[in-house]
């Protein structure tokens, strides 16, 4: 692998970033200085070093975040902030992406990766993979709701896939409900239309899960993290099941 694009890869800069750090003599490969770009180098066995600090060879990145509300789910927009205005610049540099969207008033779990087949493969319709939303929502949601939910809910332009509804409480004096619902699709607004055909109405929706991700307690909203190698592990794991 040329020098120029292992140190890309490595996530330092662009290839003419990089190639003007190599030309400033400061790259080593094995402890040496390399000048040329085109230099070949072993991305498994060669040691790269930039600053005192050797590099790995990272074609993918992936990243954890607790999107807000009021940030839409796009690499650019001209006129509202996006969930890539929320990350680092290796982020960009390794041109990540969302994997599906959260609408923009929605909160919660998004992936952002530059795998662009694993996105796919999360994404496929045919997979059916799982999400899952906390809801807040004015009304009652009912035992006649979840058995709605169960058989797949029948909207005015989508017959929705079997879900499941749990009523986590009820609050009768303000008439509304916190609820969690897992689907295993993603048509637009689909939990927001699924709970208005059954009379009500979401006024706050959380995505904490996707496939085996979770949402980390411990990020605000706002804040992001590179997954971790567990999580990594859940991942490709999940991914041979898909």
């Amino acid at each position: 692998m040329r020098l120029d694009k292992f140190l890309a890869e490595a996530g330092i800069g662009t290839r003419s970033q990089v190639k003007h750090l190599i030309k400033k003599k400061e790259i080593l490969v094995n402890q040496v200085v390399q000048t040329s770009a085109k230099f070949q180098v072993d991305e498994h066995k060669d040691q790269v070093t930039y600053q005192g600090k050797d590099l790995a060879y990272e074609p993918f990145v992936y990243y954890l975040l607790n999107k807000p509300v009021g940030v839409v789910s796009a690499t650019e927009d001209p006129v509202h902030q996006t969930v890539l205005d929320l990350l680092d610049d290796v982020a960009h540099q390794k041109e990540v992406f969302p994997v599906g969207r959260l609408d923009k008033d929605t909160h919660g779990l998004l992936l952002l990766t530059n795998n662009g087949k694993l996105a796919h493969e999360l994404l496929s319709p045919k997979k059916h993979v799982a999400k899952e939303y906390l809801a807040k929502v004015i009304g009652i949601m009912t035992n006649e709701d979840q058995d709605r939910f169960a058989r797949g809910i029948v909207l005015k332009d989508h017959q929705c896939l079997p879900a499941q509804l749990q009523v986590i409480e009820t609050d009768l004096e303000q008439g509304s409900s916190l609820v969690k619902i897992t689907i295993k699709e993603g048509k637009f607004h689909q939990v927001k239309r699924m709970v208005a055909a059954c009379g009500k109405e979401v006024t706050n929706l959380q995505r904490v899960s996707m496939g085996p991700l979770r949402l980390d307690d411990e990020l605000a909203v706002g804040e992001f993290r590179r997954l971790k190698p567990e999580e990594l592990t859940l991942l490709a794991d999940y991914w041979q099941d898909l």
